[in-house]
């Protein structure tokens, strides 16, 4: 291959340097130029560097991933960094690794070709960029089998002012027949350092979000789901890894991962024979093996990834900074303060007692009333969990005037309505499972397993597809002025099996295309309606999902205290517009704690305002104000987590504007033993140091006075360096400051 000339590039990638010219080492360069230089690939983002080489096989392996150099010749010296061992050890450094060759380590892609030969060896070919603006490229990495007509193309988006990547494949083959894919990660990314340090979620229903950190050892650590629907009910699909030594909040290396993927997922973490941290990430391939015909192109699902030199704080502005960008539906715009009847009422209410709660939404000052479940059916009414789950008309007993008469009472009333749906579910005891039983997910020689008395349509067929769309078209278009939407998903896939497919191999691939594509549709006709992403929960929460949702439920467990930590855990991945946080009856702290919490993320209420006192009334009305004045920068700002409810007897997080001019600083006691509170300031950060600021405590409760001193001003020096005290303790459970340049 004949030596390419130098050319001068400078490809904005985050993360590292984003693989992009394959002999070269890369000059200082600007957006769009290349160099080639020595067989590296070199790609750069604002921080970054990912540097690839080629070696003498046309093997591409990852040489470097980390801190960019400001001279970038030295690239070229990093391939003597690294020792390496045996002839195969090449392939530990693999950007993709293939199976069946002699690659010994977890492959990234596995596959039979069409006359039985389950051999892949893929070597280099070609590469080019495409510079989509000033901001953000791509590129695209070609591979090909050596003796067969099979390709694997890698591609990294780069997002170069956020340094986020986004990495995926797509594989496609001309073979004379059919080629099986048993295996087909969307990235194989290598990690070098002493040691490593996952930090990942796992829970349940009501106890979303509990972090594990762990000292990875050698062999494999998985992270996967093999749920269906509800991908993320019991392992989160998202990850940290800190390098050398667990990071902290301002210090360490630590790189933060998550596949967008709303399906079976699967993470591996493999720390091999040379101490390479190899991770592999993509959709799971449990019963799922993929029969790929000539021509036809597989597409995996993307893998977002950050690289942080500054903790784990920084790692998450990035995300939320890229999300609200470029991911998250309508991520820059508003969102809806609201009531929602559930707590209220559950299943028992009328068209009298929900214009009566519509009424409370005005008085209460929120901008949106959402009816929850319970609304639909007429043969099997929706009296509880057990029927009428499908059949999607408003029941004419409760609802003698339907949904319309609702909004309009909401209309009259100066705020807008919502409505709840569980358009992928059916209770077997419906209308729809009468005439369509075809339609459901179960096997058809064994009895169906139940979750919440229902079952799981079948979303790989069109004809349900089309059935979910209409259900979401049919209440926009009977009711124009319909302002939100609720969708929920409580049930798991269990006794998978399609009466629509004849390859039930493909099964938990087509369902969520066919679950992609009813988003897809609804959004090309109703492109900014706010959606809330509920799953019994956080089950359902990725970036995937968020390109079709403005915010998810993150926990039926709506508990304040649950929920502060909870809402941490959370913030590491989802800016705070996306966290659905409610005020309800929940748990025995006073209504000023509970609103406090819920004000931390997206604000609404789920209590009986009619039951509320006329002094927590008048505090919840009062709170609102508040929170429409604050929630620009809330919804908006840039988050700093300052004291961690895993660690401390108090929560600190902080929200500042990107133009460091205003903020709010959220503190809530979490443990009273020994009635320490908060027993230290508290440090804020990113302020300018030679500014002033004036802190004062908001959100009092009334007939009530601080105990902090808001007469005082402050350097921004003084609040990084000594901070303040936000005086949390037993009798001030939980305490706003907000925070403005003078």
């Amino acid at each position: 291959m004949e030596k390419q000339k130098h050319l001068t590039l400078r490809i904005v990638l985050f993360f590292s340097v984003f693989l992009i010219s394959i002999h070269g080492i890369a000059q200082p360069f600007r957006m769009g130029q290349q160099i080639v230089v020595n067989q590296l690939i070199v790609l750069e983002s604002k921080t970054n560097a990912l540097v690839i080489q080629e070696d003498n096989g046309k093997n591409l392996t990852l040489a470097y991933f980390g801190k960019k150099l400001s001279n970038q010749k030295e690239y070229e010296l990093i391939r003597n960094g690294y020792k390496l061992s045996r002839d195969y050890s090449s392939l530990s450094n693999s950007i993709y690794t293939p199976s069946g060759s002699r690659n010994i380590l977890e492959p990234a892609i596995t596959a039979i070709h069409a006359d039985g030969n389950a051999s892949l060896v893929l070597s280099y070919v070609n590469h080019k960029t495409e510079q989509i603006d000033k901001n953000v490229s791509l590129l695209s990495i070609t591979l090909r089998d050596t003796i067969y007509d099979f390709t694997v193309n890698l591609y990294y988006k780069c997002f170069y002012e956020e340094d986020v990547i986004v990495q995926w494949s797509s594989i496609e083959h001309n073979e004379k027949g059919n080629v099986q894919l048993q295996k087909f990660a969307s990235a194989n990314l290598v990690l070098k350092a002493p040691s490593y340090y996952l930090y990942h979620h796992h829970g349940d229903w009501n106890r979303e979000m509990q972090s594990e950190e762990t000292k990875l050892t050698h062999g494999i650590f998985t992270l996967d789901s093999k749920l269906g629907t509800r991908a993320n009910q019991l392992i989160a699909s998202s990850f940290m890894i800190s390098l050398k030594e667990p990071s902290t909040e301002d210090s360490g290396e630590v790189l933060f991962g998550a596949l967008a993927y709303t399906g079976n997922f699967k993470m591996e973490f493999e720390l091999d024979y040379i101490n390479n941290l190899r991770i592999i990430a993509g959709i799971n391939n449990f019963a799922s093996t993929y029969t790929l015909k000539p021509k036809e192109i597989f597409t995996t699902p993307q893998l977002v990834y950050t690289l942080s030199n500054e903790g784990k704080g920084k790692a998450s502005r990035n995300l939320h900074d890229w999300m609200r960008k470029y991911q998250l539906l309508d991520g820059e715009g508003e969102r809806l303060t609201l009531l929602n009847n559930w707590e209220a009422t559950h299943f028992d209410f009328d068209e009298t007692i929900l214009k009566d709660l519509i009424k409370d939404t005005k008085k209460l000052g929120v901008e949106l009333f959402l009816l929850d479940d319970g609304w639909f059916g007429n043969k099997y009414p929706r009296v509880n969990a057990n029927a009428g789950l499908g059949d999607w008309e408003p029941n004419r007993t409760r609802l003698p005037n339907g949904i319309a008469s609702l909004v309009e009472e909401a209309k009259a009333n100066g705020v807008k309505f919502g409505i709840w749906i569980e358009p992928e579910m059916v209770n077997p005891k419906s209308e729809l499972y009468e005439n369509h039983p075809d339609w459901v997910i179960k096997q058809p020689q064994r009895a169906p397993h139940y979750s919440r008395n229902q079952l799981v349509l079948d979303l790989s067929n069109p004809k349900v597809q089309d059935y979910v769309f209409k259900v979401v078209d049919d209440l926009f278009t009977q009711n124009p002025e319909l302002a939100h939407i609720k969708w929920d998903c409580n049930s798991l896939i269990s006794n998978a099996y399609s009466s629509y497919l004849n390859n039930q191999q493909h099964f938990y691939i087509e369902y969520v295309r066919g679950l992609n594509n009813v988003f897809r549709r609804i959004r090309e006709k109703y492109p900014k309606v706010p959606i809330m992403l509920c799953s019994g929960g956080g089950g359902r929460v990725d970036y995937s999902a968020m390109r079709y949702f403005t915010e998810f439920w993150p926990s039926d467990n709506t508990d304040p205290l649950e929920r502060i930590f909870m809402q941490y855990e959370y913030s590491y991945f989802y800016p705070s517009m996306t966290i659905s946080s409610h005020v309800t009856d929940m748990g025995k702290q006073p209504i000023k704690y509970r609103t406090d919490v819920a004000m931390m993320g997206k604000l609404g209420f789920d209590i009986v305002v009619a039951s509320l006192n006329e002094t927590d009334l008048m505090f919840c009305q009062n709170a609102v104000k508040l929170y429409d004045g604050l929630r620009d920068v809330i919804w908006h700002g840039d988050l700093y987590r300052l004291a961690d409810p895993k660690v401390e007897n108090f929560s600190s997080i902080l929200y500042l504007d990107k133009n460091r001019k205003e903020g709010v600083l959220f503190n809530y006691l979490v443990n009273n033993r020994y009635q320490e509170g908060s027993q230290f300031p508290v440090r804020l950060k990113d302020l300018n140091p030679a500014k002033n600021y004036k802190v004062e405590e908001v959100n009092l409760y009334p007939e009530t006075k601080s105990t902090f001193d808001s007469s005082k001003n402050y350097s921004g020096e003084y609040l990084m360096s000594v901070g303040i005290n936000p005086d949390v303790s037993s009798r001030r459970m939980s305490v706003i400051l907000k925070i403005n340049e003078l």
